[in-house]
């Protein structure tokens, strides 16, 4: 392939698996090492899935670490609308009568605004809590990656409350560390939903940046309960917790090569 015109390599090396792309071509010569490790076909192989579009904006430094960050771009929380009931979630602290999971749009509430959504968990008249601890590098996001990189942790949470009862509700996130010290953390006001409300859903969002070296985990956690003591579920409901990484070209480091996936990106 040595006679074969650039671009026309570059086309055949992007039907090629990321991971034999990384273990194994950019072994073979200089010249695919250097391709491999270069943009044109990392954008190439972003377009073909969807990642960017065909004239790309994104002005990520390395196309590389985009599209394996891209490919790890899903929500973080397991069960995040009910569907498992409360399987996943830990510390759950059921005051009143504590959780439980209705369908939308349930009594005096409305539908979800997006579809795909279903369920959706509900407080009782004491204050109830859940959480859910999540291991970044067991969902596959390298230290390498964590420590230098550092991607934006988006986290965001979905709240609604009847609309003939009034409620509270908070959200409370912290990065942690090997060993669980606090690295950067985030906890929402405690938001009070008045009764003879909209029953609207109200999404809240934080993004962690710049947060150091040294994260490992992510701990969400959020509750709430009812304003009215009303024995019963009256309290927030909440659905489709979502912790995600996602790939901003703007955090993107050049100093990430190839390397540095060799032992990690098996689980792409």
């Amino acid at each position: 392939m040595d006679t074969l015109p650039e671009a026309v390599l570059i086309q055949i090396l992007a039907s090629i698996p990321a991971v034999e792309l990384v273990l194994v071509c950019r072994l073979v010569c200089c010249q695919w090492k250097n391709l491999v490790d270069g943009a044109a076909l990392w954008i190439l192989k972003c377009q073909q899935e969807g990642f960017t579009g065909t004239e790309p904006k994104e002005e990520a430094e390395n196309w590389q670490t985009f599209y394996f960050l891209s490919k790890r771009k899903r929500n973080l929380i397991k069960n995040p609308c009910g569907e498992e009931d409360l399987e996943h979630w830990g510390e759950v602290e059921n005051g009143g009568d504590g959780w439980k999971i209705e369908d939308l749009p349930g009594d005096f509430g409305k539908e979800f605004p997006s579809d795909g959504v279903h369920k959706y968990f509900v407080t009782s008249y004491e204050w109830c809590r859940k959480s859910q601890v999540i291991d970044l590098r067991a969902e596959g996001y390298w230290e390498e990656l964590l420590d230098t990189t550092q991607p934006k942790i988006v986290v965001k949470d979905w709240y609604a409350g009847r609309s003939d009862a009034g409620c509270l509700y908070q959200l409370h996130v912290k990065l942690l560390s090997e060993h669980e010290d606090v690295l950067a953390e985030f906890q929402s006001d405690t938001i009070a939903i008045p009764q003879d409300n909209a029953a609207d859903w109200t999404e809240l969002s934080h993004t962690f940046s710049n947060y150091g070296p040294g994260a490992r985990f992510v701990c969400f956690e959020h509750g709430g309960q009812d304003t009215l003591f009303w024995k019963g579920w009256y309290g927030v409901r909440v659905t489709n917790s979502n912790p995600k990484p996602p790939a901003p070209a703007a955090m993107l480091n050049s100093d990430s090569h190839s390397a540095a996936y060799q032992h990690q990106i098996q689980s792409t």
